[in-house]
């Protein structure tokens, strides 16, 4: 977790966590769109940090296994198909648009 393009505050806030997580327990990146496209010139250090978060976020996961957060190695339920499915077609998300949700355990994590 010490890589540069990471920032401090991501590394810190994730570390802190990890001590105090347990099994099944859940760290939540926020990231941006610019993590994966440049749109304006001048967010290159910018974007590449946020980039960095992405590719970050499912590497991390597979290295905290023992606890729970790789992939599940298992089905996923209805329900748990259905949530987040819900959640998408719900109002409180209209802000989401054209993007793409994995709900697969972790399996392409």
């Amino acid at each position: 977790m010490c890589h540069a393009l990471i920032s401090r505050g991501t590394r810190v806030v994730t570390q802190a966590a990890l001590k105090h997580m347990k099994s099944g327990g859940r760290i939540i990146m926020i990231g941006s769109s610019v993590g994966e496209r440049v749109m304006v010139p001048g967010l290159v250090p910018y974007s590449a940090a946020k980039g960095a978060v992405e590719m970050f976020t499912p590497g991390l996961s597979r290295e905290v296994g023992r606890r729970g957060a790789p992939a599940l190695d298992r089905y996923g339920r209805v329900d748990e198909v259905a949530a987040p499915v819900a959640f998408v077609a719900a109002p409180e998300s209209s802000y989401i648009t054209g993007s793409n949700l994995a709900v697969d355990g972790g399996t392409n994590a």
